[in-house]
């Protein structure tokens, strides 16, 4: 387990005030003049040592993401965007971090902002999140009055300030390119790349969008040294500590910064006060947010909590939202549920996305009840794979990845269904 003292969100549950006087004295705004005067190289190099990994799902290497930025600012400003729209079902981080600890926020993205020569960053919040946004102004707003932001933020000598922009409450705009339509005023749908932001994103201006727990560790790290950073974790590759949001069938639901690497079991016993009816009662966890695909119980005994170790088993740690699924509970139903919530969401750009995610809906509803043919099982997976990767998107991916995780680990579940279904409906007739 993770010891107290290196964990960087110290005021996540909200025990202390989110106000700046206390936020000080949590360690916020410790002489961030002096890690500006290190300079941008400096900034980026110890990103690159400590391994973090993009916190919004992606999982890209932040460090080598800022380096994509020009290095020299020509006619066209360069902008920071930190993507708020915590929208992914199964997904509560970003909204603690904004509602309890705003000003790692806040400094973490004036030292970002610094590292690729941004004077202003947008961030774009959740519409639905009101009590955080309320209280992310008042820490902006506080955060001016101080000198910290604005002229000289800091006494640093970098010019810079911050605009919260509130969404529409689209799951689309989750999508960095999708965002920055929003952002522009325009309907929020994905763009075609290239060009990637870092040469035409905000306005047309070079820009780096990055998730909120992403931007909000940046001042601890550049404070302790990417080195620090790095030594947790199983290996170079996924490193760091991380925010888990564990949810579901569990004795207490909750969000918990932990090491990256932990085991699973672990970490649903340890924080979340195990399963519901004991760890044998377990039927299935997603484990990143409802886009990564199931994983049933055998799984679930021995895998670790990191980018690579989801990836060998087939699904993904995403933004580590678990939703944890006791022996209760009926997968089929759940996963339609998911089925009618991409197809909801879709922005209806690509055709596969458009039409393939209600048809998916449409199948998987008949499923539930087991009103199909077995051979239908197959057909739906054919049409996942025709939409996934084939979309401007990774909206298609997230589609298709669920019912792909379904008849991966229970489809013999399915099928009993169709089977039994039969059966009613040969002795009704």
């Amino acid at each position: 387990m993770l010891a107290d003292q290196d964990r960087i969100f110290t005021n996540l549950y909200g025990w202390e005030s989110y106000s700046l006087d206390a936020a000080k004295k949590r360690g916020d705004w410790d002489n961030t003049k002096t890690l500006v005067k290190k300079g941008r190289e400096w900034i980026i190099d110890e990103m690159k040592k400590s391994g973090l990994r993009g916190r919004g799902g992606a999982g890209f290497p932040t460090g080598l993401k800022w380096s994509f930025m020009p290095k020299e600012v020509g006619e066209r400003p360069h902008y920071l965007v930190i993507n708020a729209d915590e929208s992914e079902p199964g997904t509560c981080k970003d909204r603690e971090i904004m509602r309890n600890d705003p000003h790692k926020l806040i400094e973490g993205a004036l030292l970002a902002g610094f590292a690729m020569q941004a004077h202003h960053a947008y961030i774009y919040v959740r519409g639905e999140f009101v009590s955080e946004a309320s209280n992310l102004v008042k820490a902006i707003e506080e955060a001016r009055e101080a000198g910290l932001l604005g002229k000289n933020a800091a006494k640093s000598g970098w010019d810079f300030d911050i605009t919260l922009h509130r969404g529409a409450g689209a799951y689309i705009c989750g999508e960095e390119t999708a965002l920055l339509e929003s952002l522009e005023g325009k309907k929020g749908q994905p763009r075609n790349k290239p060009p990637f932001p870092a040469m035409a994103g905000l306005y047309a201006c070079p820009t780096t969008i990055n998730n909120v727990e992403t931007i909000a560790v940046v001042p601890e790290i550049l404070r302790r040294g990417g080195d620090w950073f790095s030594s947790f974790g199983k290996d170079e590759k996924n490193t760091g500590t991380k925010l888990f949001c564990i949810s579901g069938h569990v004795n207490n639901p909750c969000v918990v910064e932990e090491e990256m690497g932990i085991p699973m079991k672990e970490l649903i016993d340890k924080h979340a006060g195990g399963v519901r009816g004991g760890w044998d009662n377990l039927k299935a966890v997603i484990p990143g947010g409802s886009s990564c695909p199931i994983l049933p119980k055998d799984v679930c005994d021995t895998v670790l909590m990191d980018f690579d170790s989801l990836r060998e088993v087939q699904s993904g740690l995403g933004t580590a939202g678990l939703i944890v699924m006791d022996q209760s509970t009926d997968v089929i139903y759940a996963i339609a549920r998911l089925s009618h919530f991409y197809m909801h969401e879709s922005c209806g750009q690509c055709t596969p996305c458009r039409e393939g995610t209600g048809w998916l809906w449409r199948v998987m509803t008949r499923l539930v009840k087991g009103d199909a043919e077995i051979d239908e099982i197959d057909t739906l997976l054919e049409v996942t794979k025709e939409i996934e990767g084939h979309t401007i998107c990774a909206h298609g991916d997230a589609s298709a990845w669920p019912i792909q995780g379904l008849m991966r680990h229970f489809r013999p579940e399915v099928e009993a269904r169709i089977v039994a279904y039969k059966k009613e409906q040969a002795k009704a007739a």
